[in-house]
């Protein structure tokens, strides 16, 4: 589900709330399926850099990932409120070389977990597009929800290969 100014992702992992919330406010755990290493723990208020490194549960993905090998990029952790909700700031496909975004406005990243009956249901959104400056806004919001789809399979892979 996608709108103009957000995007949406719903999966339904078969893994117990504890686990899936360790997978992803961990930040260890996080960049391991995400395809980032981070300079340090998720705390809410904390800004946090993270490179890209290709993923360690896909070798398509993580091939796809190699060209951007070492990009950083920001995290301002917005909320963490344990086995409910993890947010974050970023800048969205933040991926061409040379170019400061620090002073375009961020998009708000929002895992929400709820428990259900097969395991832990996970709706990732995205949203704050309509601030992105114009001539960046169309390829940035597509390459996103290409972007969270990918990531959802991959949480989706970590976890069924996880302990």
């Amino acid at each position: 589900m996608s709108g103009a100014d957000r995007i949406e992702k719903k999966v339904l992992l078969r893994a117990s709330l504890e686990r899936v919330w360790r997978a992803i406010s961990e930040s260890r755990e996080f960049g391991t399926w995400f395809g980032m290493e981070f300079d340090g723990p998720f705390a809410a208020g904390k800004r946090v850099i993270g490179r890209i490194a290709p993923t360690k549960v896909d070798t398509e993905v993580a091939r796809a990932q190699k060209p951007h090998l070492g990009i950083a990029f920001e995290l301002l952790i917005d909320r963490i409120e344990p086995m409910k909700l993890f947010s974050f700031r970023w800048h969205p496909y933040a991926v061409e070389a040379g170019v400061d975004y620090s002073r375009e406005p961020t998009t708000l990243v929002v895992f929400k977990l709820e428990a259900a009956t097969e395991g832990t249901m996970l709706t990732v959104t995205e949203s704050g597009f309509d601030r992105i400056p114009l001539e960046r806004r169309a390829i940035a919001f597509a390459r996103n929800d290409e972007g969270w789809t990918r990531q959802t399979r991959l949480i989706e892979k970590y976890l069924a290969h996880a302990a």
